[in-house]
């Protein structure tokens, strides 16, 4: 996983409320579990005015000009602003993974689906909460300067605006922070106490040799 410890990115609004994960991939594309190449279906059914599935060649489709990230500078948009409940619906761990092969490293939103959330910050996508008000003033900004950016310091926890102010955010548990900074999954995380984790097998295999036949074997 990708180490996050600051990010500095073009800012796409997208102020909808209860963006679905339906809406963020659709189901036709959840039958590949690479991880990658989802980019090009992210809100497939907002880019484009021609449906498609994963046997489709994208460049034959025909996309939508009036969709944000069909528009200049927002292709290159890294950190996206959004409405209330980013992420509800089904569970599909595909919606991070089409958000990160897009480009996007940041999601700012009043409020995120549980299962959602979860997956993401899992692949290294770093989701914000802030209060309604705090959303409404980045999206005023961002709609009256096309192609603002926005740095996010996740070390110091906060957003660094292009005026030299600052908006705190404290909504990311430690433990997903230390993951996010060090680049670390779950299996990255618990691998980091291996020593001690041979160490306690050691010592369970002398008090109960009868537990780990196997393992007395080959010792």
């Amino acid at each position: 996983m990708q180490k996050f410890t600051q990010h500095h990115g073009i800012v796409a609004p997208l102020m909808q409320a209860n963006i679905d994960t339906d809406q963020i991939i659709p189901k036709q594309y959840l039958k590949s579990i690479k991880k990658t190449g989802f980019g090009i279906y992210l809100f497939d059914d907002w880019r484009y005015l021609t449906p498609g599935d994963l046997s489709m060649e994208q460049h034959s489709r025909k996309k939508n000009p009036d969709f944000i990230l069909n528009q200049e500078p927002y292709q290159q948009a890294s950190i996206l602003l959004s409405g209330e409940n980013f992420g509800c619906g089904s569970s599909r761990e595909h919606a991070p993974w089409a958000l990160l092969d897009f480009g996007f490293r940041v999601v700012i939103a009043p409020s995120f689906a549980d299962i959602f959330y979860n997956n993401s910050f899992k692949n290294g996508l770093l989701l914000i909460q802030l209060g309604k008000p705090e959303i409404e003033h980045l999206n005023q900004i961002v709609t009256e300067h096309k192609g603002y950016t926005l740095h996010i310091d996740l070390e110091q926890e906060q957003i660094n605006l292009a005026d030299g102010t600052s908006i705190p955010f404290n909504n990311v548990e430690p433990f997903r922070r230390y993951a996010l900074l060090h680049g670390l999954d779950e299996i990255g995380i618990t691998l980091e106490s291996a020593a001690d984790i041979k160490a306690y097998e050691r010592k369970q295999m002398q008090k109960t040799p009868w537990l780990f036949p196997d393992m007395m074997a080959s010792s």
